[in-house]
């Protein structure tokens, strides 16, 4: 008999357990589709408001820093002395929608793109061990955009794992 219930309960916690992720996935996929509009339409309040800046700031930061650091071109000390100032003002400068425009544009969305409602944007999301979702383009493929969930509810990116190249500045 015991054999028996746990063969039924076993399935039942999986499955109760994967759509816990599902949910979560589709929670996020309503901001992050958000997110694109947003960058589509160089909508700033939207994009701010779905941002996490701080988190997403350091994070370009101390990417910036390292690569300063890694550039045989930039003696060590100076790189320590101006890499944090110049990289919290590039930080700053390249949260932007139109600055993201070209990642969107790396998952496929451009300008003339229709972009996917919130259940099709779900299916890109990818559960992160830590609680966090990421934005893929295939099951295995990599994380780029990072999404947490804020104390506020929403999902916000909070983390770019792309080639910082692909941050361009537009004229």
């Amino acid at each position: 008999m015991r054999v028996f219930l746990l063969a039924l309960v076993a399935p039942l916690v999986a499955l109760v357990l994967s759509s816990c992720a599902t949910v979560q996935k589709l929670d996020a996929g309503g901001d992050v589709h958000a997110l694109l509009i947003s960058i589509r339409d160089d909508d700033r309040a939207t994009f701010d408001a779905l941002v996490d800046r701080k988190a997403l700031r350091l994070e370009i930061e101390d990417r910036l820093v390292a690569e300063a650091r890694r550039d045989g071109r930039v003696p060590t000390g100076l790189a320590a002395v101006l890499a944090p100032a110049l990289s919290k003002l590039a930080g700053d400068t390249l949260i932007q929608p139109d600055v993201f425009r070209s990642v969107a544009a790396y998952y496929g969305y451009r300008r003339d793109t229709k972009i996917p409602g919130p259940v099709g944007i779900s299916t890109r999301l990818r559960q992160m061990p830590d609680g966090r979702v990421c934005a893929v383009t295939k099951p295995e493929g990599p994380c780029l955009l990072i999404f947490a969930h804020a104390p506020d509810g929403r999902w916000k990116l909070s983390g770019f794992e792309g080639d910082i190249g692909m941050l361009q500045i537009r004229r």
